[in-house]
């Protein structure tokens, strides 16, 4: 495990394996380097790239500063970017996909950008969000982690048999031990989950070639607002993975990640 300083002072901790151009990736909501798609992921793109995979702040080894800001969090890819010598490939998914393209607005040296199902509700083909960021910043606030993983789950969809299962594996000791986090996730998605289109000039910065991309069986309103998204960008291409979910398959991902960072 490295360590990089953020503007801050906050240390971000990260890993780095493989060899070629620098692809940085970001996790969503609850993940970190000990657990998550990344770390998969990584190992399959690191045949080809130089793959950082690092622990958002708050998680993992990281630290923390508070108050939040995204603006923070976008210093602390600022920072793998200059560690990585100035230029990266930028690869996000979920939150972590919302992020990214923060970081693609701001931060200098990102010559690509990938995302995977960044969580924008466009239209009525599912409820909005507002309750649901309430009852998590209230959870967290109170120290319920428990509750605001719940909270959380309840939110993207997850069936209640599922957390009730979860509830009673090793894997949620280490979702609640990253609930603290979740409120940044909420600052960085909730404007975007309103039922409303998305703002036409959010990413107009964003014109480095971007692949926006979504599951096949994911449901339609994921499905419809990464479509959204991709009409939106000024370099963006658009493309659903058939048969994938919300669950990031590395396996399937690795190659299409390989061949769009790969080709000039």
């Amino acid at each position: 495990m490295s360590n990089v300083t953020s503007r801050d002072g906050t240390f971000i901790a990260f890993e780095r394996i493989g060899s070629g151009p620098a692809l940085i990736l970001v996790d969503g909501a609850l993940c970190h380097r000990g657990m998550g798609p990344c770390g998969p992921l990584a190992t399959l793109l690191a045949k080809h790239f130089s793959v950082f995979t690092y622990d958002r702040r708050g998680r993992g080894e990281s630290g923390d500063t508070k108050p939040y800001a995204i603006e923070r969090e976008v210093d602390d890819i600022a920072a793998l970017v200059a560690e990585a010598g100035g230029e990266a490939y930028l690869w996000g998914t979920s939150s972590g996909a919302a992020l990214a393209l923060e970081a693609a607005k701001r931060v200098g040296g990102i010559k690509k950008l990938a995302t995977y199902e960044a969580p924008f509700i466009v239209d009525n083909s599912r409820s909005t969000t507002e309750r649901s960021w309430i009852d998590i910043d209230n959870a967290v606030t109170d120290n319920r982690q428990s509750d605001a993983v719940r909270h959380f789950l309840n939110a993207v969809g997850a069936p209640g048999f599922f957390i009730a299962i979860m509830r009673l594996t090793p894997t949620w000791a280490k979702l609640t031990a990253s609930a603290p986090t979740l409120p940044y996730d909420g600052a960085i998605v909730r404007q975007y989950q309103l039922g409303l289109p998305l703002p036409k000039d959010a990413w107009t910065l964003v014109t480095v070639p971007t692949l926006v991309m979504d599951g096949g069986k994911s449901p339609a309103w994921i499905r419809n607002g990464n479509r959204a998204l991709a009409d939106l960008l000024p370099n963006a291409q658009y493309r659903t993975l058939a048969g994938q979910t919300h669950m990031l398959t590395a396996k399937v991902h690795a190659p299409i990640l390989t061949d769009f960072f790969g080709t000039p």
